[in-house]
């Protein structure tokens, strides 16, 4: 994402795992401009609809905290189906000229089901349970999912070696992580 004197935001890194029955979400606390760190604790995730959904964002923070809210009215329309509130705010996101314009990506989890949710209308389900966005997903995906495949690790472990990796690689990415459990 680059603002308009062309100087590239560059923020955080988002890992969600779903592993022996629990869900886990965690992100960094980094946000940068340019070459310099502008937060160290910023919150990039929340709880929804009743405590029961997770997610995470990565991208324009006023851009997220819409998403955030038409995300949940979407669940609240849909009475907490995760799959069709997603498949809803995608299209609406793909097809709006104000969302269009939206410079954010979510990662949203319950207990069943972990979607990508991008404004080009994309909603993806990963084949293993592992979700990662932003400046250091890849680092984070990566691990994790070595981690799952060969560890006896539970999710929130997975999640907080996952995410320390990734910010011992990522320059945009610390240390300061927020984590939530389902």
């Amino acid at each position: 994402m680059e603002t308009k004197d062309k100087t590239k935001i560059r923020s955080t890194t988002v890992l969600c795992v779903k592993h022996n029955d629990s869900v886990v979400i965690g992100a960094d606390g980094q946000v940068s401009l340019g070459e310099a760190v502008l937060k160290h604790g910023a919150k990039k995730i929340r709880r929804l609809y009743n405590n029961k959904i997770l997610a995470g964002f990565a991208g324009s923070t006023s851009d997220a905290f819409s998403l955030f809210q038409r995300f949940e009215a979407k669940l609240e329309e849909y009475n907490g189906n995760i799959s069709r509130a997603a498949i809803e705010l995608s299209k609406e996101w793909r097809t709006d000229k104000v969302l269009r314009r939206l410079e954010a990506m979510l990662i949203v989890a319950n207990k069943e089901k972990l979607f990508i949710l991008s404004g080009s209308g994309d909603v993806i389900e990963p084949d293993e349970d592992v979700l990662a966005i932003g400046s250091g997903g890849s680092y984070a995906m990566a691990a994790a999912l070595a981690m799952k495949r060969h560890s006896n690790l539970d999710a929130r472990a997975i999640v907080e070696n996952a995410l320390d990796i990734a910010a011992d690689i990522c320059i945009y990415t610390n240390k300061n992580f927020t984590i939530e459990v389902l």
